[in-house]
């Protein structure tokens, strides 16, 4: 296969815009990464659009990246819809990656897009609840004695698995606590972050609880926002003078829910390492999938970043902050720089090229050459439905 790399990346900031639709985020975040790439539409020969919501929340249930992509000179040219819950940007990497490794295409335009905010916050709410399986979604708020409209589900599950990893690990509340100041003091540095004001220990402990032992700022927001990269071969991005890094591994892998063996994450981080060639250790830059603060130290493990139950302990070391040995969501991950479902993985992958071409300014992890992040979608029983690994380097 040939070397498949990206040129090129383009974002929105993420955040709350009620006036602004997919269309609008999405022309706007393709428009910089073909930018970024020195290319032009005329170069793209596939798209592949990943979003999760908007059948819900706007009623665009088909043809999203037709209608997203609308009045632009890519109309005419092959485009492919994904959705894969949280993980459906991530999943569209995956395919553009695809398609250029096997001679498909030589440019693919890889776009993360949604549209979450809406005049009645309970529509996020119910549009959520679909990333769940339906056979069981009555039973489940039965469980947590969850009011229809009352709040995002995603919210009681991340509480339960929190519980039980408190009970494994020693973590503790300050210690989720802590991940949520280190992600805010990371996005108030970064300009496309939803929240960039800094927080304090006693600020996310005393904010209100949301399922115990979560706070409201232990949470990631609803946000709208689009992202976009350019995928494609090592020979087009050098002959068009563009500034890439490698894709050297995309993995994804279905969760099978039932709390034996490896979870999505595990087994899409192995084969990643594998097709890279690279170990936990190698990496120098993360971005995993913080929905909630616990999820940080979760993947921590999870991803082999530290031993099963040491996840605490790696954080309070201070090896994840920004200029860390492993500098883990300068960003301000979903819980800060914000979670817009379908833009989020690709959003992921913008910040790590970032890191790895030396634009990341003060959250600059310094002498970044290999990155890894990790996005997961939905909740199948007691794991992700869907874990997809994404490794560049340089």
């Amino acid at each position: 296969m040939v070397e498949v790399v990206i040129a090129g990346t383009g974002m929105t900031a993420f955040g709350k815009f009620l006036d602004r639709g997919v269309r609008s985020l999405t022309q706007e975040a393709v428009a910089a990464a073909l930018a970024d790439a020195n290319a032009t539409y005329r170069d793209i020969g596939l798209v592949v659009f990943g979003n999760a919501m908007s059948g819900l929340v706007t009623g665009q249930e088909c043809i999203r990246s037709e209608v997203a992509l609308r009045g632009t000179p890519l109309t005419g040219q092959p485009m492919i819809n994904v959705e894969n819950a949280c993980a459906s940007g991530s999943t569209a990497v995956h395919v553009a990656r695809m398609a250029v490794a096997s001679g498909q295409c030589e440019v693919a335009l890889a776009i993360g897009a949604e549209k979450l905010t809406h005049p009645d916050k309970t529509v996020a709410f119910k549009a959520m609840e679909s990333a769940l399986d339906q056979e069981q979604l009555a039973d489940l708020k039965r469980s947590f004695g969850i009011i229809d409209g009352e709040r995002s589900i995603f919210m009681d599950v991340y509480a339960k698995l929190t519980r039980a990893y408190m009970a494994q690990s020693g973590a503790t509340a300050e210690d989720f606590a802590a991940v949520a100041v280190k992600s805010h003091r990371a996005a108030a540095l970064n300009p496309k972050a939803q929240f960039r004001k800094e927080v304090t220990l006693a600020e996310v402990l005393a904010s209100r609880v949301i399922a115990d032992p979560l706070t409201l700022l232990m949470c990631s927001p609803i946000a709208d926002g689009a992202a976009a990269v350019i995928v494609t071969t090592e020979a087009w991005a050098r002959k068009h003078g563009a500034d890439y890094a490698r894709l050297s591994a995309s993995a994804v892998a279905t969760g099978k829910g039932d709390g034996d063996g490896p979870t999505a994450a595990q087994l899409a981080a192995r084969r990643a390492y594998e097709q890279a060639g690279v170990g936990p250790a190698d990496i120098h830059v993360a971005e995993v999938h913080d929905a909630s603060s616990p999820a940080e130290l979760i993947y921590y493990e999870e991803l082999g970043l530290c031993a099963e139950g040491d996840g605490p302990k790696l954080l309070r070391s201070g090896a994840t902050d920004l200029g860390g040995r492993i500098s883990v969501n300068p960003s301000g991950g979903l819980l800060s720089k914000g979670h817009p479902v379908g833009a989020t993985g690709v959003g992921q992958l913008v910040e790590l090229m970032d890191q790895l071409r030396g634009r990341s300014g003060a959250r600059q992890r310094v002498g970044a050459k290999v990155a890894l992040a990790e996005n997961g979608g939905g909740y199948i029983g007691e794991d992700s439905a869907v874990g997809v690994v994404t490794i560049l380097t340089r």
